[in-house]
């Protein structure tokens, strides 16, 4: 299967991650670097992270972890190999400016700041409408 970017082929973008329905926190794969990835998400009224209209922060930071998810799943995509299963192994830093609500459509940056032996330590900005409204900084470990 031939995929070129941007793609919000949602079967492809989920095929990517290990997550699955209702838990996928990411609808775009926009760009992809081996150091810098930018996904896109749009906020569903049902998505379980929704409460009275506003995306929570902890969905944010889900977000964040899957778009790093989806940075190592496409790598592996590329070389033709099953992506493995990461979790978040810690994170430095969370801020969110704002929450975002339903219908909004979120775009994400991953930076690859380090990677050894495992272990991804990366920086990540969620924009709405080109405005910063959250950062992190977390190491995502594989398995």
């Amino acid at each position: 299967m031939e995929i070129s970017l941007p793609t919000s082929d949602k079967n492809f973008v989920e095929s990517l991650i290990p997550q699955k329905f209702p838990f996928v926190m990411v609808s775009e794969l926009a760009e992809y670097n081996e150091s810098q990835l930018i996904s896109g998400f749009t906020i569903k009224e049902d998505n379980i992270f929704v409460n009275d209209g506003i995306f929570q922060a902890s969905g944010l930071i889900e977000h964040q972890a899957q778009s790093v998810a989806l940075h190592t799943g496409y790598k592996f995509y590329l070389l033709g190999k099953e992506a493995p299963t990461g979790y978040i192994g810690a994170i430095k830093s969370f801020e969110a400016e704002d929450l975002p609500k339903v219908n909004d459509i979120l775009k994400t940056e991953v930076s690859i700041l380090n990677e050894m032996m495992g272990v991804t330590l990366v920086e990540i900005i969620t924009k709405l409408n080109d405005k910063i409204i959250a950062k992190s900084q977390m190491k995502t470990v594989v398995k």
